[in-house]
């Protein structure tokens, strides 16, 4: 059985110091700068080769509608990360990744793949099915996957459970569907002003039906498989080379699978399309909301649980565990220090705090699992430390919290709720309501 990581003291200052560098090329800005001009690149290339498809007005008439999914689906993948929500800068990538260089890949080698297997069976029909059914799920797939494959490389702080990969991977996908939204919505456009269609008979109006209005989270759904697979290779032991490998083929598998379906749905028949739709994308969907969810109130409770430890410590306030376990608790400490500490930049500390105590949580939680890594000593360092900076804003508005929310005393001989089965009485008297 893992044993309890050891708990340093307050440490009286900042800890200062870390690794550096010894070659230029590992230096931050020089990876920052020539990914930014890879990502600038793909993105001019790819605006340049749909404007040209769809000319300048359908662009526009494209671009206006495919943008219109996004900001809810970006705001969807944002309130599944609250728990322990990673920064900005990873989800700009991807999304960024997901629109511009895996677009760029995908439309050129579908292009590529089925102008090659028209040539050599001289059949057009059979290319272009062959193409949507086989070549274009292996493709896209595996141009989004490479994002979720990069931050999991590199960002591997920040990506530390099933969360994280459907994030990373939902975003991803988001930016890929916005890129080819407009090059269907724009070539539509063109077709409808070729052939004077107007109205609910345009091809605009049942292309913009099928992609934005009953199909937007397709490319999501889809790509979030390959997330899960991540998700759950994060999990994994750093000795489990096998499983790390593994399970993201195998989500990334299971994601081309169930895009070549969608894609083939075309093919069984007038009914087919919506036969997919109703009795596999719908229950898929909803099956997979239900288990990130799950996974997200599962998180939850792992704060509630790992945390006590660091209160025992002295590096936690006694009713921080509690608060910290609860979103609408966490958001209540962030409102209190902004009416009471000094507005946003208050409630931005909170919030740091809030995502620090997060971190340490899930930390602990893998060390006491056997699955911590090396740096796990200096990782919890690092987190304490960040805690320790924001005690004295963030202390008093989580403890307000937890004394607004936590529930009234049970009948005598009640049992009390899950949340506090766990903790030792004594330290925890500060906000125990049911201390007699």
């Amino acid at each position: 059985m893992a044993t309890s990581p050891p708990y340093p003291t307050p440490p009286a200052g900042p800890v200062s110091g870390g690794l550096r560098h010894p070659h230029w090329w590992q230096r931050g800005w020089v990876r920052y700068g020539a990914l930014i001009t890879l990502l600038a690149l793909s993105g001019l290339v790819i605006l340049a080769l749909v404007r040209r498809q769809t000319g300048t007005e359908g662009f526009l008439v494209g671009l206006g509608l495919a943008v219109l999914p996004v900001p809810w689906l970006t705001a969807a993948f944002r309130w599944l990360d609250r728990v322990e929500p990673g920064p900005w800068r990873n989800l700009v990538f991807a999304f960024a990744w997901g629109a511009c260089a895996a677009a760029l890949i995908a439309i050129v080698a579908n292009s590529f793949a089925t102008k090659w297997i028209a040539t050599s069976t001289a059949d057009p029909a059979g290319a272009d099915t062959l193409g949507a059914t086989v070549i274009a799920p292996i493709v896209e797939e595996s141009a989004k996957a490479a994002a979720v494959l990069l931050v999991f490389l590199f960002r591997r702080r920040d990506f530390t459970g099933l969360v994280d990969g459907v994030v990373i991977a939902g975003i991803t996908a988001t930016g890929f569907a916005f890129t080819e939204n407009i090059l269907y919505l724009g070539t539509a456009f063109g077709a409808d002003q070729l052939t004077g269609g107007r109205g609910i008979a345009s091809v605009t109006a049942a292309t913009f039906f099928v992609r934005i209005v009953m199909s937007p989270f397709a490319h999501p759904l889809f790509t979030v498989f390959t997330g899960i697979g991540f998700g759950i290779a994060a999990l994994s032991g750093e000795r489990q080379h096998l499983r790390r490998v593994l399970l993201p083929v195998c989500g990334l598998l299971l994601a081309m699978s169930m895009h070549a379906f969608w894609n083939g749905s075309s093919t069984f028949g007038p009914l087919g399309f919506f036969a997919v739709y109703g009795g596999f994308m719908v229950p898929a969907f909803a099956l997979l909301t239900w288990l990130v969810i799950w996974t997200r109130q599962r998180e939850l409770r792992t704060v509630r649980e790992e945390l006590p430890a660091y209160v025992l410590a002295g590096w936690l306030g006694p009713a921080e565990p509690y608060a910290l376990g609860s979103m609408r608790a966490r958001r209540m400490a962030r409102d209190y220090a902004r009416h009471h500490f000094g507005g946003r930049p208050a409630a931005r500390t909170v919030a740091r705090y809030e995502a620090y105590a997060t971190s340490l949580a899930f930390l602990r939680h893998r060390g006491r699992q056997g699955r911590a890594r090396a740096d796990f000593v200096v990782r919890e360092r690092e987190l304490l430390t960040e805690l320790w900076r924001r005690r004295e804003l963030a202390r008093p508005a989580l403890e307000y919290a937890a004394r607004t929310l936590a529930p009234a005393r049970p009948p005598y001989g009640a049992p009390a709720p899950h949340w506090y089965a766990g903790y030792p009485a004594g330290p925890y008297s500060a906000y125990n309501p049911y201390r007699t």
